[in-house]
């Protein structure tokens, strides 16, 4: 057994250094492009800043396209652009990348990815958004060079409200921020709510000033205002908090005024990935991941790696580079990208969204996946979460399934 084990490494590595001998059929370049964006403190001191979210699960996706490119004779590179803030965007980006059509990992905030995808240089491109959830980027602010593999708000709303349906917790109170994430994600769950059944009983606007919270006396300062924020609402079932910003959403655990389950940005969350997650042979991005990167995956992270791997799997299968082609294959009916989630993943033609569960989980534990059992759709179960075609503005590539 152990000779059987060394002969067929020794093969292998045969393989991969006469494929390094030659050169490569094709060769592959992946943009990977952000800005300095200021990231909130997380409120807790058991997670430390994350400084380069998104762009190791891009790097690690690499190592994978590169492993297998070698053994298939292929090559992929990424070539990294991360704009300064106070650069001219996205111009400052554009100048670093040669020619064109290009593929193009954006992890960007929504105002900068319409700011890229509406440059003339980058008309032809193929823009994957992993970064920005905002509903109209999807609806009358679509574009036809843009990819979105980040979920918008709305998938995630209503893949938290399925399982709250399920579970039959149907009237809601919902607490949430200031910013604009806050109130677009908020407004989601009342659609959410009117789309499946749900009822909410009262949605309030909070702006948290923390304060010294990390002080001695902060506990008290918190411990008062939590229970005041959230007091003499209707009866509830559950209580929704949207805090994008991580300005107060974790001290509404247990502070609430009425014993209640918090879910939403924090408690039981709906997201693309969880750190708790371990099915359907996600323990191998873990581990390849935590390797690399000498921390726990996130779901930024992974959405990186995602764009990454959607763009060489055709590559990979057709032995193509050409942009157009591969951008092609995308919208084929037989189009799937492995995504660790039991289920291949592909593009909603009307508005380039990509199809993918969301994972219902708290922070040390999977409860649930959605679209949740008994939410059928017509054409594809995952068409339950976010917008559907007769409710988008968007229109993109004609009636296709």
């Amino acid at each position: 057994m152990i000779r059987l084990a060394l002969f067929t490494l020794l093969a292998l590595a045969a393989c991969i250094s006469r494929a390094a001998a030659r050169d490569p059929d094709f060769s592959l370049t992946i943009h990977y492009v952000s800005r300095s964006y200021e990231a909130p403190l997380p409120l807790s001191l058991l997670e430390d800043p994350v400084e380069d979210d998104g762009l190791m699960g891009a790097r690690l996706a690499n190592e994978e396209n590169q492993l297998t490119g070698r053994l298939m004779n292929q090559a992929f590179a990424l070539e990294e652009h991360v704009v300064d803030l106070d650069a001219a965007f996205p111009d400052s980006a554009l100048d670093a990348i040669v020619g064109g059509p290009r593929f193009v990992v954006a992890n960007l905030e929504a105002e900068d990815l319409l700011a890229l995808a509406d440059h003339p240089d980058a008309a032809d491109d193929v823009i994957l958004n992993t970064r920005a959830q905002d509903m109209q980027l999807r609806l009358s602010e679509c574009r036809a060079n843009v990819w979105h593999i980040a979920p918008s708000w709305q998938m995630k709303a209503d893949g938290l409200a399925q399982y709250l349906i399920w579970k039959r917790w149907e009237s809601w109170f919902v607490i949430h921020g200031t910013s604009a994430d806050d109130i677009a994600y908020a407004e989601a769950f009342a659609r959410a709510a009117e789309k499946f059944g749900g009822t909410i009983v009262e949605t309030r606007e909070y702006g948290f000033e923390a304060g010294s919270r990390r002080i001695e006396s902060g506990h008290q300062q918190v411990q008062t205002q939590m229970p005041l924020a959230s007091r003499e609402a209707p009866e509830h079932d559950v209580l929704i908090v949207v805090d994008t910003t991580e300005a107060f959403g974790d001290y509404m655990i247990y502070r609430n005024a009425d014993p209640r389950p918090v879910v939403g940005t924090h408690g039981l969350s709906s997201a693309a990935w969880a750190k708790a997650y371990e099915q359907f042979g996600s323990m191998s991005l873990h581990s390849a991941f935590e390797k690399l990167a000498g921390r726990r995956i996130t779901s930024a992270d992974y959405l990186n790696w995602l764009a990454v791997k959607t763009v060489a799997e055709p590559a990979i299968r057709q032995k193509t580079a050409d942009v157009p082609t591969i951008a092609g294959l995308f919208l084929a009916q037989d189009f799937k990208t492995p995504g660790f989630k039991g289920i291949g993943l592909n593009f909603r033609p009307w508005n380039q969204q990509m199809r993918q569960p969301m994972l219902i989980a708290w922070e040390r534990a999977l409860v649930s996946m959605s679209p949740q059992e008994g939410f059928l759709h017509q054409r594809h179960t995952l068409d339950s979460l976010g917008f559907d075609q007769p409710e988008s503005a968007c229109q993109l590539n004609g009636d296709r399934p």
